[in-house]
């Protein structure tokens, strides 16, 4: 191949048939992004293919792990107002309209990621192939950021594969794999990685038909037809997000419902409609919550730390279901309880998740062949890392400590997932106590994204990092907190449980209380999520709070429980549940005492600021990431911390001390405040 002009961010060649590869590799960095700098280079390369034109143009990445990640988030932080966003979106669109005006077919070859503008470059090449692997992952996430595709990704996308397909992708934000691509007609093959390059110059060599929409989903853009698609993708979206908290897939249909059989006007109002979305504080919240993800990714990148082999003590709903996610995410598994009769029904959920997750048959038999049942231990001394979830008894997990110290390995992590007692009182049944730290899940393990880690006085930083690897390992988000009654999650969630569980005990409805935290953007009332959580786990950690930091136990929670009514789990709380559903129904607005909301959120946010004010964590950023990520916090709002900036000191001491008066001390504001 014969190199063409030098780019930063771009390589260009041609082979002995004239047919143009242009390698995309954004310099320093492991991951291609579109920059504004990587776009105005691809403009250079387009012009000059303009000029000489290539019998035929081939796209791909050099990254190994994907093809482009999307637009430069971080240039979305800089965006000051509308104009300057329209400005930028509509010189991208005119970008991908150059490549796809090209006079020469245009071929794009996908691996690994390929999302967000990604996507929509790809969308612009005449044709697309990708790597058929459980790598590979194509989509339009956009929606997770507060904003819609913005350089003609829907308006291209809908015109390939139809509406309904397409806006699944795009309200969704959830990504595909390489075979589900060639399925709904995203890319036109997907092959083996090693056949990528050979299979891209054969295609180029036939040039089949150029893919549309055809038949009925080509119809399905008609102007005949939008309305009533428009209205079904409304009514599917408003059974998940309300208008006023995720306008972006509202904001998307209605682009499309009025414009979706004209292309240039549909690229204008899509221009329009996202330079209106991205300055908002809706987007903003989320685009920093993007990068403080990130942030906690990140910090697990201080080792080179990778586990083999995982150990699971304690096999009951926690401790199965951490040793079922880790197996499921490659890792070999031995779980140890008293007798096979207790490890069996832990193996019996672990072979469901496998089935829902995996769904190919030899993935789900390798998963099951991963764990292992292990009575007596013997996956101990072979172990990297050693996860205790047993019973919270100091005695009993400092006697158990005390044996996996002697039969580990040295370097193996011993991990406490206790939720209630001071990792430091379980440290000292060890020799060596620095090496004990809490990886601390949350359930549903399948379902949680964040996983604390714990960090006793005793604790070392190798120890610290490893488990924060380790958690990254397993694909969940470690935050570092320090050992204290409750850690982060816990002990901000519960005042604000115990509020609605005080608001229940004086008169006030579960189903009003529920729609009350729902309005706010809370995904479940705390009513609900008590219920699901287990009335019992709530008072073991609420009885916590309440000997180390005086927390107020309603008594209504301990009638229920002194019933045999525990929630969820038991199809009795403060709902009644018939295979696993309330069947609660919505209540009207006017029904919900005007003060209900401020007393649920108040409370949280000022046990947040309580947290932040004792050092519980580094700082107010990883307050909004625990509670996010940890406890489904509204993420529009951006978090606890970030939702108090927006009310202001002042008016939150107003309104506490507002509170204090009417309710009592359970209000009195943090000496953080």
């Amino acid at each position: 191949m014969t190199p063409d002009t030098d780019y930063r961010h771009w390589q260009l060649t041609r082979d002995n048939r004239n047919i143009a590869w242009l390698i995309f590799d954004k310099a320093d960095s492991s991951t291609n992004v579109l920059s504004s700098e990587v776009l105005t280079e691809l403009d250079h390369v387009l012009e000059q293919l303009e000029v000489d034109l290539p019998h035929a143009l081939v796209i791909k990445s050099a990254k190994p792990a994907g093809f482009c990640a999307g637009a430069d988030v971080e240039e979305f932080t800089l965006i000051r107002s509308y104009d300057q966003a329209h400005t930028h979106i509509r010189r991208a669109q005119s970008i991908f309209d150059r490549l796809e005006n090209l006079a020469c077919p245009s071929l794009c070859v996908i691996h690994g990621y390929c999302l967000g503008g990604g996507l929509e470059l790809a969308l612009a090449c005449h044709y697309r192939i990708a790597e058929e692997s459980t790598g590979t992952r194509i989509g339009l996430p956009e929606v997770k950021l507060g904003i819609h595709p913005g350089y003609a990704g829907s308006v291209r996308l809908t015109q390939l594969i139809g509406a309904p397909a397409a806006m699944q992708m795009i309200l969704t934000g959830r990504t595909i794999s390489g075979k589900q691509a060639v399925k709904n007609g995203v890319v036109s093959h997907a092959v083996p990685a090693r056949l990528l390059d050979s299979s891209a110059a054969q295609f180029i060599h036939r040039l089949p038909k150029r893919p549309r929409a055809r038949g009925w989903k080509k119809l399905t853009n008609n102007a005949l037809f939008r309305p009533l698609l428009a209205k079904v993708f409304l009514s599917g979206l408003r059974k998940k997000v309300s208008p006023e908290h995720y306008p972006a897939p509202y904001a998307q249909v209605d682009v499309w419902r009025q414009h979706g059989d004209n292309p240039e006007a549909m690229k204008h109002a899509e221009a329009e409609s996202v330079a209106r979305l991205v300055v908002s504080p809706v987007a903003q919240n989320l685009i920093r919550l993007f990068f403080l993800q990130n942030r906690l990714k990140d910090a697990a990148k201080q080792t080179d730390f990778m586990a083999q082999h995982v150990h699971v003590v304690g096999a009951g709903i926690m401790g199965g279901d951490i040793a079922a996610w880790c197996a499921l995410r490659g890792l070999k598994v031995t779980l140890q309880d008293r007798d096979i009769n207790s490890i069996a029904p832990a193996i019996k959920r672990a072979n469901r998740l496998f089935r829902k997750k995996l769904r190919v048959s030899h993935d789900i038999r390798h998963a099951n062949d991963r764990l292992i049942p292990d009575v007596h231990g013997h996956g101990i001394a072979g172990a990297d890392v050693i996860i205790e979830a047993i019973y919270e008894d100091l005695d009993a997990k400092q006697q158990l400590f005390s044996m996996l110290e002697e039969k580990a390995k040295p370097a193996a992590i011993l991990a406490t997932n206790t939720s209630s007692l001071r990792v430091e009182a379980i440290a000292e049944a060890l020799q060596n106590p620095s090496r004990l730290v809490g990886i601390h899940f949350f359930n549903p393990v399948a379902q949680m994204q964040l996983v604390e880690i714990v960090i006793g006085q005793q604790t070392d930083t190798l120890s610290l990092q490893q488990a924060s690897a380790f958690t990254r390992q397993i694909s969940k988000l470690p935050l570092p907190v320090r050992s204290s009654p409750g850690f982060l999650v816990n002990r901000v969630l519960m005042p604000y449980l115990l509020e609605a569980v005080t608001a229940f005990n004086e008169g006030i409805s579960g189903p009003v209380i529920d729609q009350a935290a729902r309005n706010f953007g809370m995904p479940m009332g705390p009513i609900e999520l008590a219920d699901a959580v287990g009335l019992d786990i709530c008072l073991h950690v609420a009885e916590i709070l309440s000997r180390d930091l005086g927390a107020e136990v309603p008594p209504i929670l301990r009638s229920l429980i002194d019933k045999g009514t525990l929630g969820k789990k038991t199809g009795e709380g403060f709902y009644r549940y018939f295979k696993g559903k309330s069947h609660v129904q919505q209540v009207s607005n006017d029904k919900i005492p005007p003060e209900l909301t401020d007393r649920l959120i108040l409370r949280l946010i000022n046990e947040a600021m309580q947290c932040l004010h004792e050092g519980v964590v580094e700082d107010p950023d990883l307050i909004d990431a625990g509670i996010v990520f940890g406890t489904g916090f509204a993420p529009f709002h951006g978090g606890p911390m970030q939702y108090a900036a927006t009310l202001g000191t002042a008016e939150i001491r107003n309104l506490l001390k507002k509170y204090e008066t009417r309710f009592g001390p359970r209000f009195k504001a943090s000496e953080g405040w």
